[in-house]
């Protein structure tokens, strides 16, 4: 396209194309959409070199008349007919929890296997949160068998962990 005819469009655009905007903005109620019938008009209206030389009346009902139709034929549309907007979504996207649930089984199983004196010793380091001092203190035992215990408990969990295939 020649030079004269973009600056001719950039003159119809700023002439007509905030009232054009306005009008399919009223029509749908949908300012983006109403946007893109703009723009979709303006690219017909660019396409068509001849509509460029027409006096400005006649231009601005061609474009109306081409941003109308263009809004039918949209409603008109199966697109438009199938699809419903909405700002809520209709369910939310949710982590899968099956990889956790299975750990904390594998682990529940493991822990079973260990005796009572390592499985307290091995909740209570870590996932309660105790000291070497708070465990011996509650347990009644000296610290050194509190670090002991807390050394074959972790072993001992290793060893049932292979054995349920979680580790080499």
């Amino acid at each position: 396209m020649a030079e004269p005819h973009a600056e001719l469009l950039r003159a119809l655009h700023d002439a007509h194309g905030p009232a054009l905007f306005r009008y399919v903005a009223r029509l749908t109620g949908d300012y983006e959409f109403a946007q893109d019938v703009v723009q979709e008009t303006l690219l017909r209206a660019w396409e068509r070199p001849a509509l460029l030389d027409r006096d400005d009346d006649a231009a601005r009902a061609w474009l109306f008349t081409v941003a109308r139709n263009l809004v039918i034929d949209d409603r008109r549309s199966a697109r438009y007919a199938r699809e419903i907007s909405t700002d809520a979504l209709p369910e939310t996207a949710s982590t899968d929890a099956t990889e956790a649930i299975l750990d904390r089984w594998l682990l529940t199983d493991a822990l079973t296997a260990l005796t009572p004196e390592h499985r307290t010793v091995l909740v209570s380091a870590y996932y309660l949160g105790q000291s070497i001092a708070e465990i011996a203190q509650r347990q009644q035992v000296p610290e050194g068998t509190v670090k002991s215990r807390l050394h074959y408990a972790l072993r001992a969990m290793r060893l049932a962990l292979q054995e349920r295939g979680v580790t080499e």
